[in-house]
């Protein structure tokens, strides 16, 4: 649309989290691949994948502590508990989650940015893998990483046009 009309168009998309040494990550391209994937890899799960797509995670026979920040709908996995909060979240509070719920495997979707990192840190120290749904195809535009990126671009678009 942003073509169509002429009008410049900037996508504000933080960058991707990247595995590092130590990480047991195992990337899928979806919800349905990361549900197909949780059996082989453990019976407790802690989900942070947010309230929306807990459906494709339904049918398992396995424990989930899904993480939100407003309260999921159903249908929802028949063993499931939710733990609503807001990050950001320390390593160290990630380590005693994750220690309190015996959990076996992580999911999470790769959103970037630093706020909810340390459950990836948590999880290497731990040796659990995770299941890290990876980003939806990007539309074909300039992308920032930060605000500040964006401002700056959208300065040069002002003064272009004013120019």
């Amino acid at each position: 649309a942003a073509r169509r009309a002429g009008c410049p168009l900037l996508v504000l998309r933080r960058p991707a989290w990247e595995p590092g040494p130590g990480d047991d990550w195992r990337p899928v391209p979806s919800m349905p691949a990361a549900a197909a994937l949780l059996p082989e890899l453990g019976e407790r799960v802690f989900l942070t994948t947010g309230r929306q797509g807990l459906a494709h995670f339904a049918e398992l026979d396995l424990h989930f502590l899904v993480r939100a920040v407003d309260p999921p709908e159903p249908p929802l996995p028949p063993r499931t508990s939710v733990l609503l909060a807001r990050g950001p979240f320390s390593v160290d509070d990630e380590l005693a989650l994750l220690r309190e719920h015996r959990i076996d495997v992580l999911v999470s979707k790769n959103s970037g940015g630093s706020m909810t990192s340390a459950k990836l840190t948590a999880a290497r120290e731990l040796g659990l893998p995770v299941v890290m749904v990876q980003r939806p195809p990007q539309p074909d535009a300039p992308s920032a990483g930060t605000v500040d990126q964006a401002v700056a671009w959208l300065d040069d678009v002002l003064r272009d046009h004013a120019g």
